[in-house]
């Protein structure tokens, strides 16, 4: 048997090939593999990373059926995404799945209590404590997923319209992406009506590089995203999880955004939500392995 590990957001789909016995055999990225753009993108995406995985490991495709793979899928955490994405046909031995923020907690913390808030495309925490997981946030566009990069693109760009509007100053940053869009309102809702959550997130690194010069509205986004992880924190703190990872896109960023309070209770992840999702892989093929 082969383990894989798959990491599946909004942005990218990242995948970890490995041998029982835990050494990397490949790795490879596609296109996002979240739940909420469909099971059909979500799973060719999957498929896509997990052959490349094996062509770089010099293994035939057709091996796939050897694999046991822990599907860990942004928006497996809503039960019709997780039934649907359960019962997908897939060509692998066998797959689990379960949410990548779960993957990115285990990956975190391995067996011991604590928790975890992921900042990338999209925020969520995730905490497991005496036993038991806990979400917090993480609910998606356009209701939720405060402080992640597409809501920080999405705010951008609505300063932008009211920039355009005559109701607000105009900024460095604001200029540099009203001129992506021709600053045409009509434009920017057109965009905006058709755009993923990757695309509001595109924005993210201009928003930051932005802030690092000091841009009004760049450091106002940073501060307000920032403050939002904050909450999440706090309520995963409540919960009972005192060891806390920051991970994703955005975290290195906004690191340095965050109250004392959050920044007290943060400690570097032991890996990534990869290991936390071979990790699953690998008790499913032990499990496999004591029925045989």
């Amino acid at each position: 048997m082969l383990l894989l590990g798959i990491d599946g957001g909004g942005t990218s789909c990242r995948a970890r090939l490995c041998a029982l016995s835990g050494e990397v055999l490949g790795e490879a990225a596609t296109g996002p593999a979240n739940l909420r753009l469909g099971l059909e993108q979500s799973f060719s995406a999957i498929v896509d990373a997990a052959t490349q995985t094996l062509d770089r490991a010099g293994i035939s495709s057709a091996h796939l059926t050897r694999v046991v793979a822990c599907l860990a899928l942004a928006g497996a955490s809503e039960p019709t995404y997780l039934a649907a994405a359960q019962s997908y046909p897939h060509p692998f031995r066998k797959a689990i799945v379960i949410t990548d923020a779960h993957a990115a907690c285990l990956g975190a913390h391995g067996q011991r209590d604590g928790g975890v808030i992921v900042a990338g495309t999209g925020t969520v925490g995730w905490a497991a404590v005496r036993g038991q997981t806990y979400r917090v946030g993480g609910w998606g566009l356009p209701i939720s997923d405060e402080g992640s990069g597409a809501w920080l693109g999405c705010e951008a760009l609505r300063r932008v319209l009211w920039a355009l509007d005559g109701r607000f100053a105009w900024t460095g940053l604001l200029r540099d992406l009203g001129a992506e869009f021709g600053n045409d309102p009509h434009f920017v809702v057109r965009w905006a009506d058709a755009a993923s959550p990757r695309d509001f997130g595109s924005f993210a690194p201009r928003i930051f590089d932005y802030a690092a010069r000091g841009d009004p509205v760049g450091v106002e986004l940073a501060q307000h995203a920032a403050r939002h992880i904050d909450a999440l924190a706090a309520r995963l703190i409540d919960i009972g999880a005192a060891r806390l990872a920051l991970v994703g896109g955005c975290s290195a960023f906004l690191q340095s955004f965050l109250a004392e309070t959050t920044k007290s209770h943060l400690v570097e992840p032991c890996g990534d939500a990869l290991e936390g999702a071979l990790h699953v892989a690998r008790s499913a093929a032990q499990s496999l392995t004591r029925v045989a």
